[in-house]
């Protein structure tokens, strides 16, 4: 079987991906004791805010997404998400270098992300991608780690 391809988003997969971000973020919500915000993101509003990819499965449906908040000096990975029945299958990490790889097109040396601390999973995941925390962020009801990578132009 060969690689589903990614392709940007349009304004139409706007419930594709709300309903990818609620299946594939719902294994947090007891961890966190929250719903991760992509699961209550308004998808159509971030689809005009941000640069956002998605793989699409063999019926229409969304596999996976990556969600790119482009600023001036760095991009910020808003979101990685995949669809609980192909998680472990490679598509977040190849949605990842995909980051790096828009990074590097769109000359920014940085890649930023956050993730909420009890998510221990994906911070281990992070740092063994290159990543490091650069803080953590006390709010309300959540502690966000903020982690960066340099990104080497290529």
């Amino acid at each position: 079987m060969s690689e589903p391809a990614v392709r940007r988003a349009t304004a139409e997969d706007a419930d594709k991906l709300t309903a990818l971000a609620r299946a594939a973020y719902a294994r947090h919500v007891q961890v966190i004791g929250r719903e991760p915000m992509p699961m209550s993101a308004d998808w159509a509003k971030l689809l005009a805010e941000q640069e956002i990819w998605i793989v699409d499965g063999p019926a229409g449906e969304a596999l996976a997404s990556l969600a790119l908040d482009v600023q001036p000096d760095h991009v910020m990975i808003w979101s990685v998400a995949v669809a609980p029945a192909h998680q472990k299958r490679g598509l977040g990490r190849s949605l990842m270098t995909l980051a790096e790889t828009r990074a590097r097109a769109l000359e920014r040396a940085e890649l930023r992300l956050f993730t909420n601390a009890r998510m221990e999973g994906n911070i281990a995941l992070y740092r063994r991608l290159g990543y490091h925390e650069t803080r953590r962020e006390q709010m309300a009801d959540r502690v966000l780690v903020h982690m960066r990578k340099a990104v080497p132009a290529g």
